[in-house]
């Protein structure tokens, strides 16, 4: 792969390191934020073996992960897996990785939106203020936390406008205070907590059935997402390889974090208390290990990680859009740089208006806990798809080195590939759980005809964008010879 020059007056800046692209690549996947509202879910699923299923959807993710970092070292490119794809497998599969790539983020953001305003009112409960002029203030409630959670979003896109450098930043002190709150918690619950331990909650063979397998790994598959966003801002950092650093760091990093607070949750709370709390889990984990003011640090830590990972999500998802414009499938104005600032300032700025939009339409769920329930299925089988594209593509551009370098091809060739099989695998699976567990269709979470009709109106639409992309603007992505170099980096043999 080659990459294409750019006039300085479409080329992105060049400014930031590879701790920045670490701080936002786990900015992206939001630890906390998983482990707020993800841990409840999950142990609801899979009962007590949380340490169990985010070890084994690490596990094909870190594959992925190989392929992605080889990709970037070739060709860095802000489209990343969209550009990626479309130039070595196909310009249909690349714009559809490209496009649920950006669709699911905006879906992302919606509901992030709503738990940031969630996080905020169960703030504001615990500093004993219950209602505003007469209004009961209610933290499940997705109207009040989704008006909350707008205001959220708007500033940090305002931000993330203003330079990845500030983002960064921004970004670096929030985690930094996170994960002191996490490890703090975290640490005295291994040991406060009066629940026994026991080594089957590491024993993935321990999980009551497939479907429970099949569904706790799309949500802890889930907790990893984010992890490529890093790869999208590849073009502003000043070496590529700073961006396959950061996010393999943040891979090992949120790992350990989930492996952490996985543990301490299962020792400090009984699973009925676990999986009944759902969105509100690391709040009452805080209140069951320390009294007022302390016990509120744990939903601070979960309000200040909902808002970095906003902030995190418009960045990639931007660059994404900003790639798809610079290539002619979608228009101009997603290549728009800011003059001072060099960011795709119109394009950040659209992405949250969309994302502001789809969160208002999403208030027909009523629940939080619902509302994160249909996003993270939905969002989970498209990430499924995508990443195992990306993986393929990684696969077959890089398959000479089975041949050439046995040991390099286990990172860019096989583990992709073992990565791509289990995610394809495991989507395969839960759509068809879902498609036969009702015979009709119904606005709420937990119908399965409803939990399938969001991934499908995502490809769907792609689909439909790709072919206006090919048949009315032209686009020459579709048009180009496919990629057959073996490999133009000049770093191959590891």
């Amino acid at each position: 792969m080659r990459n294409s020059p750019q006039s300085p007056k479409t080329a992105m800046r060049k400014s930031i390191g590879v701790v920045d692209g670490i701080v936002l690549a786990a900015s992206s996947t939001a630890a906390t934020s998983s482990i707020g509202i993800g841990l409840g879910l999950m142990a609801s699923i899979v009962g007590l073996h949380l340490p169990a299923i985010m070890l084994l959807a690490f596990l094909p993710v870190l594959g992925i992960a190989g392929g992605y970092g080889r990709l970037n070292r070739a060709e860095p490119n802000a489209g990343s897996s969209y550009q990626w794809v479309g130039r070595i497998l196909s310009p249909w599969l690349g714009f559809l990785t490209g496009w649920v790539n950006v669709v699911g983020t905006i879906v992302f953001m919606a509901y992030t939106t709503t738990v940031t305003g969630s996080a905020i009112i169960q703030l504001l409960g615990q500093a004993n203020l219950h209602s505003v002029a007469g209004l009961s203030l209610d933290p499940d409630s997705t109207l009040q936390s989704t008006l909350l959670g707008m205001a959220v979003l708007i500033a940090a896109a305002l931000v993330a406008v203003r330079g990845l450098d500030l983002a960064a930043r921004l970004q670096k002190y929030l985690l930094i205070f996170e994960y002191g709150v996490l490890l703090a918690f975290c640490g005295y619950g291994l040991f406060a907590g009066d629940q026994p331990f026991s080594l089957q909650w590491y024993n993935p063979f321990d999980i009551p059935s497939a479907e429970a397998l099949a569904q706790g790994m799309v949500l802890a598959v889930f907790c990893y997402w984010g992890f490529e966003s890093v790869f999208s801002v590849s073009e502003e950092v000043a070496d590529p390889r700073d961006a396959s650093r950061g996010g393999f760091m943040a891979l090992t990093v949120m790992l350990l974090l989930f492996l952490l607070a996985g543990t301490a949750f299962q020792r400090v709370l009984p699973l009925g208390e676990l999986s009944d709390n759902g969105a509100q889990g690391l709040a009452y984990f805080g209140t069951k290990l320390a009294h007022q003011p302390l016990a509120a640090l744990p939903l601070i830590a979960l309000m200040f990680s909902a808002v970095a990972s906003l902030q995190a999500s418009v960045i990639p998802t931007a660059r994404g859009m900003y790639a798809m414009g610079r290539d002619g499938v979608l228009g101009s104005v997603w290549t728009r740089l800011h003059p001072r600032h060099g960011t795709p300032a119109v394009g950040t700025l659209l992405i949250t208006a969309i994302a502001l939009a789809l969160a208002l339409l999403a208030l027909v769920i009523p629940t939080v806990n619902d509302l994160i329930f249909a996003a993270v299925n939905a969002i989970g089988i498209v990430v499924a798809l995508y990443y195992a594209l990306t993986a393929a593509a990684a696969a077959v551009h890089f398959r000479h080195l089975l041949r050439t370098s046995p040991m390099e091809a286990l990172r860019a060739v096989v583990g992709p590939v073992l990565g791509a099989l289990a995610l394809l695998a495991l989507g395969g699976y839960l759509v068809w759980t879902f498609y036969r567990s009702t015979d009709h269709f119904e606005l709420s979470a937990d119908n399965g005809w409803f939990a399938l009709l969001v991934p499908m109106l995502m490809i769907g639409s792609g689909l439909l964008a790709a072919a206006w992309a090919r048949g009315r603007r032209r686009s020459p992505y579709f048009f180009r010879s496919r990629d057959t170099s073996c490999d133009s980096d000049p770093h191959s043999t590891g």
